[in-house]
């Protein structure tokens, strides 16, 4: 009777394949400077774009590269407050005539603190 055993691999991956007839793509070797005086190079393909920037694996911090090439500063969009958004609906005009009339409402005593509570929009009638 033939013996039917398994071979065993081992408990990682490991791959039966070999180097043979493999091409690797060109590379391209960056040198980046740390402000914490860190130095450390980064290997990428010659077809990638190239980063401005990279994290130092030390501390943590932004790297410029050592070739000169200084990083992009990111643009900041201006925070927008209710007033720049009530300007993109409303103008001016049309934002004094509805103050106008909110003021009058009140003024009557129809909104405000003192005015009667209102259900589901509409005001309470006295019985």
């Amino acid at each position: 009777m033939p013996n039917r055993t398994l071979k065993a691999v081992g408990l990682g991956h490991h791959s039966h394949e070999n180097d043979k007839d493999v091409v690797l793509s060109s590379r391209l070797q960056l040198d980046f400077d740390c402000p914490g005086r860190h130095h450390f190079s980064v290997v990428f393909d010659s077809e990638a774009s190239l980063p401005r920037s990279w994290d130092c694996p030390v501390c943590w911090s932004v790297s410029a590269r050592s070739d000169g090439v200084l990083a992009e500063v990111p643009t900041v969009k201006p925070v927008r407050t209710h007033w720049d958004m009530l300007r993109e609906r409303r103008s001016l005009p049309e934002l004094e005539e509805l103050l106008a009339e909110r003021l009058a409402l009140l003024r009557d005593g129809t909104i405000g603190p003192g005015a009667p509570p209102r259900l589901f929009g509409r005001t309470k009638r006295a019985a």
